[in-house]
């Protein structure tokens, strides 16, 4: 249990974790999609090829840009290239960071489908049977009337009248079986000795302190966007409720009672009126939102907080008669 709220926690702790995180999913709902998908062969020449090759490649595009759209890395990369230049330049670097990020996550499932496919082998068996030289293998039946082909194209059909007490469909079956597994672990094989010499050989050929910017700034465009969000929502809830409140104040009767006001009833409400007015940072009408929005979009801040960390404190300082410094205090 405690192993898997440590998953939980890796998973939550930022997008990067999260979008790995819906990676694995989809990558494991392939695989069970795979598994409940009920494969028929039409089991006739013309067709045979044609499902077999959609059923192995028109998933894995759907999977692919299933993955596209749940990885957040493709909104900040696309708000990242396509944004004016504003008082910010863009960085290419972390453009092309994201993208690759993002396409690594996003093939992940399409490479599993295709693999388990082939290390099941029907797909390739349905494919691949009529281009199997039926001289390889002996008992063949030849009493059906058909030629070689369509006879070649019913081997996927195990349940056809041809191949009924038959060796022969059973035989190509596994031949055939044999290629698509070698191809299946020939291209696991190719990937993971890639990832391999990509991990190994990329510090020799790449700068480190160069890569650390541009994951560090990849990451700062996440949070940056995040944080906008969220503020914007706190923002709008506010405003939202000051616009109602305002309503039915509005259509609240004035009436007049005279009665002893208590002292901390007034101060708790200004208190809560200033940290209203706080949060709304004096944005009160639609006009100055969307001055705001359209500010923050074609012109956004610059990536300097020196204002913010150097700002003016005050210091007390006590002295004598004399004008001497006795004490100050920061």
């Amino acid at each position: 249990m405690e192993r898997l709220k440590l998953v939980l926690q890796y998973f939550q702790s930022n997008s990067e974790s999260i979008s790995n995180g819906i990676c694995i999913i989809l990558a494991l709902v392939s695989v069970k999609l795979y598994t409940s998908f009920d494969f028929n062969c039409p089991c006739l020449p013309q067709y045979n090829k044609l499902y077999s090759l959609g059923v192995m490649i028109v998933p894995p595009i759907i999977l692919f840009f299933l993955g596209v759209l749940v990885n957040r890395h493709a909104g900040v990369m696309m708000d990242e290239w396509m944004r004016p230049s504003g008082n910010r330049s863009k960085n290419p670097a972390v453009v092309k960071y994201l993208f690759s990020s993002m396409i690594q996550r996003a093939l992940l499932a399409p490479m599993v489908w295709i693999l388990v496919t082939l290390l099941d082998g029907k797909i390739f068996i349905c494919a691949f049977s009529v281009s199997v030289d039926p001289v390889l293998f002996s008992g063949l039946p030849n009493n059906t009337g058909l030629d070689m082909i369509k006879i070649m194209a019913k081997v996927p059909c195990k349940e056809d009248i041809i191949f009924r007490n038959s060796s022969y469909r059973k035989a190509v079956s596994r031949y055939v079986r044999c290629y698509s597994q070698a191809v299946g672990w020939s291209i696991l094989l190719f990937l993971i000795v890639l990832g391999a010499l990509g991990r190994l050989i990329k510090p020799c050929f790449d700068d480190h302190a160069t890569s650390l910017q541009t994951r560090y700034w990849s990451n700062y465009l996440d949070v940056e966007q995040k944080l906008f969000d969220e503020t914007c929502v706190l923002h709008a809830r506010d405003f939202a409720r000051k616009c109602v409140v305002q309503f039915f104040e509005d259509m609240r009767e004035d009436t007049v009672l005279s009665l002893p006001h208590p002292l901390f009833i007034t101060n708790s409400q200004m208190e809560w009126e200033d940290e209203e007015e706080e949060r709304l940072h004096g944005i009160s009408k639609q006009e100055q939102v969307d001055q705001l929005l359209n500010k923050w979009y074609y012109n956004k801040p610059e990536l300097d907080v020196t204002r913010i960390a150097h700002r003016p404190r005050m210091c007390v300082t006590w002295k004598d008669r004399d004008g001497k410094t006795l004490y100050s205090d920061v």
